[in-house]
This record gives C-alpha cells, structure tokens and sequence, in this order.
C-alpha cells in the first residue's frame, strides 16, 4: 500500500476514533449526569440497631465495605462508617462488644435513590464530606451504597489508559534491593 494511503487510512481511523468518543467536556457532563444506577454502585449491607459494633465492624471486613447501613422495620434510620470506628469507638474507648451501632452511628443519613444524577452524590461527598452516600428506594428501604472509591472506580473505567499505563515515575519504581541472580 502506498505511502499517500496508509496515511489516509490512519486519518480516518483516527477520525472515526474521536467521533465515536465523545469530547473530555462532554464526557465530564455525561459521568455527573448519568443516573446513579448507571454505576452499579454495591449492594447495602444492612444491620439492626441494636447489633454491636463488634458485629457491624465484621461485616464490614467481611464484605470488604467501608460502612454498614442501619435500618427498623427495612427503613434507613442510620449509617455506621469506618470514620465512626475511629472517632466515636477507638478514640472514646468504648467496648465494641457491648456497645450497640445505634450508640454511636450517624443518625437519619442523607441518602439519594438510583435515579439521582452522579452529581448529587460527587455534591454531598464534596460539601458534607461524606465518603459513603446511602442509596435508598422510594419507601426509605436501603438498596445501595456508593463510595468515593466507587466514583474513582467510575473515573478510571472513562479514562483507563490516561490512568493505568501511566511511565514509571522516576526514581519511584525502582526496587530498593536486587533480586534474582
């Protein structure tokens, strides 16, 4: 093939490439538009009140979640976070035990339902601070919980190349001892 002709192949592949891709701006406003159930955020981990922390904190390991929701009578009345372990256990120095997560969650959460826009959630993570937003139906019944980490999960799955092949960074992926022979 000649040389003229490869390089119009390559123009319209490139072509072809960039209209199929939307713009990074329309992009941007595609991720903080698209309806919350568009990310398959995971599925809620639900305790009673009167679980102990014991047991939240387990389930929590177990299901490799940063928090639990509390719920009575299947309504959201309650989250209990990784932060609340820290803050409101460890650092009062209370028995996980015996201490029940409605002692110590954080009561009547925000919470968004699956039809919300991505932007509610990015806006309650950015102003309340929050790092795990509550997902519930139209009854207040949890069903979801979306984390910061699923938002840069999300990121990433738009941006995979700028973000997973990456150059090494001089200096820092370099092994600090030899190995082999």
């Amino acid at each position: 093939m000649p040389n003229d002709e490869l390089l119009e192949e390559e123009r319209r592949w490139t072509d072809s490439v960039r209209t199929a891709q939307p713009s990074r701006p329309r992009l941007y406003e595609h991720l903080i538009r698209e309806p919350i159930e568009e990310s398959a955020p995971r599925a809620a981990i639900c305790v009673a009140p009167e679980t102990s922390v014991r047991e939240a904190i387990n389930l929590m390991k177990q299901h490799a979640m940063g928090c639990v929701l509390v719920e009575r009578d299947a309504r959201l009345v309650g989250i209990f976070t990784e932060r609340d372990v820290l803050l409101r256990v460890v650092g009062g120095n209370r028995d996980p035990a015996k201490l029940p997560v409605s002692a110590v969650m954080t009561c009547d959460p925000e919470a968004l339902t699956m039809q919300d826009e991505l932007a509610w959630v990015l806006n309650l993570m950015a102003v309340g601070g929050f790092r795990h937003v509550p997902i519930v139906d139209e009854h207040r019944r949890p069903v979801a919980v979306i984390s910061v980490k699923h938002i840069v999960e999300r990121l990433v799955e738009f941006f995979p190349n700028e973000v997973l092949n990456l150059p090494p960074r001089p200096g820092k992926n370099i092994a600090r001892s030899r190995e082999g022979a």
